[in-house]
């Protein structure tokens, strides 16, 4: 017959052991679950060839997982351990440890991306250094491409094959800040950038490019006028006015925008007589209509003043040169006049 006293003895041995397992349990299911109060995404660098050992002694100091040992036993259980992969990850802070291990066991790296911003008025030759300055793209290939490449895009099979015409996407490689993966080739930039424009160029903006009487290559060649012509934003409509103005008389009279020029002989702080008597179809000194295309990537509010140009009876305009930016507007030659020689004393 067993005694009372061993039959206590036992009894206290089974409580402790259900005690220390309930104990142990909680410890492993505390240890189990993501470290708390953290929130946000982490970037970790697995490099090639890291053990199980080195990956959890990683994210632990990361503060992703609690206990290193845990996420081995879980990835060896899990039969991952031998599958886990190199890279660059983000991973959601609170993740569970089946969440990081399924992430890196499948190798869902991050896709590492660089930002590239094209500033409105760029002509395609400034982006295409901008682009090699940045390393992001071969200057010599990316003209090329943007010449010859083949874009699955209806806008840019309608441009038009017009004498003289410098380049055949300037003024349609939208002007914006774009986040583009690494490594992107010169035709996947392009694209991103032919894509934005066919977006940003909605429906209804092309049907007011009709209304008005322009196809889309005429309406973006007009807005690249009005964007280097403007450094106002408030007398973009009122350059666009004078503009139309010029191309509804009869006959036309010549546009005469320094812009164009400055697109044939490069940027100079001034231009000379000489420089008007240029022998280029985009001289609007010496041709009349608008030039054989773009001289720049016009932005959105260049390219919806075209599309409503300001009602006014102006046909000519002049800088203030006083450093506002603004210009003096006028009806007729005799005005303008005055307003040359009023620009010229506040110079």
């Amino acid at each position: 017959m067993v005694s009372f006293n061993k039959w206590s003895r036992t009894w206290k041995i089974v409580v402790l052991v259900i005690l220390i397992g309930m104990a142990g349990t909680v410890y492993i299911w505390r240890q189990w679950l993501p470290p708390a109060g953290r929130q946000g995404t982490v970037t970790v660098e697995i490099p090639q060839g890291a053990s199980p050992e080195k990956i959890a002694n990683l994210l632990a100091e990361k503060e992703l997982i609690r206990n290193p040992l845990l996420f081995r036993l879980a990835a060896r259980w899990g039969g991952q351990a031998g599958n886990l992969q190199a890279g660059t990850y983000t991973i959601t802070q609170g993740s569970t440890i089946s969440e990081i291990l399924d992430l890196i066991g499948k190798g869902k790296v991050t896709v590492r991306t660089e930002r590239f911003t094209i500033p409105e008025g760029y002509t395609i030759e400034q982006i295409a250094d901008t682009l090699a300055q940045k390393g992001l793209a071969d200057r010599k290939r990316f003209l090329e491409e943007a010449e010859t490449g083949t874009f699955d895009y209806e806008f840019v099979r309608q441009i038009p094959k017009k004498p003289g015409m410098r380049y055949r996407l300037e003024g349609y490689l939208f002007p914006e800040t774009y986040e583009i993966k690494q490594g992107a080739t010169e035709h996947e930039i392009i694209d991103r950038m032919l894509k934005q424009f066919d977006k940003v160029v909605s429906p209804d903006l092309r049907e007011k490019f009709k209304a008005n009487g322009l196809s889309l290559h005429d309406a973006v060649t007009m807005a690249s006028l009005i964007e280097r012509e403007a450094r106002v934003a408030k007398e973009r409509p009122t350059i666009s006015g004078v503009i139309h103005n010029r191309l509804q008389q009869k006959p036309p009279m010549l546009l005469q925008i320094d812009a164009t020029i400055q697109y044939v002989v490069g940027q100079k702080p001034e231009l000379l007589y000489k420089d008007l008597e240029v022998e280029s179809p985009y001289n609007t000194y010496k041709y009349e209509g608008l030039p054989p295309g773009p001289i720049a990537s016009p932005g959105l509010d260049s390219l919806k003043a075209a599309a409503s140009p300001e009602k006014h009876e102006l046909f000519y305009y002049v800088t203030k040169k006083d450093g506002t930016g603004e210009h003096y507007f006028a009806k007729t030659l005799e005005e303008h006049n005055r307003n040359i020689a009023l620009s010229e004393q506040k110079r």
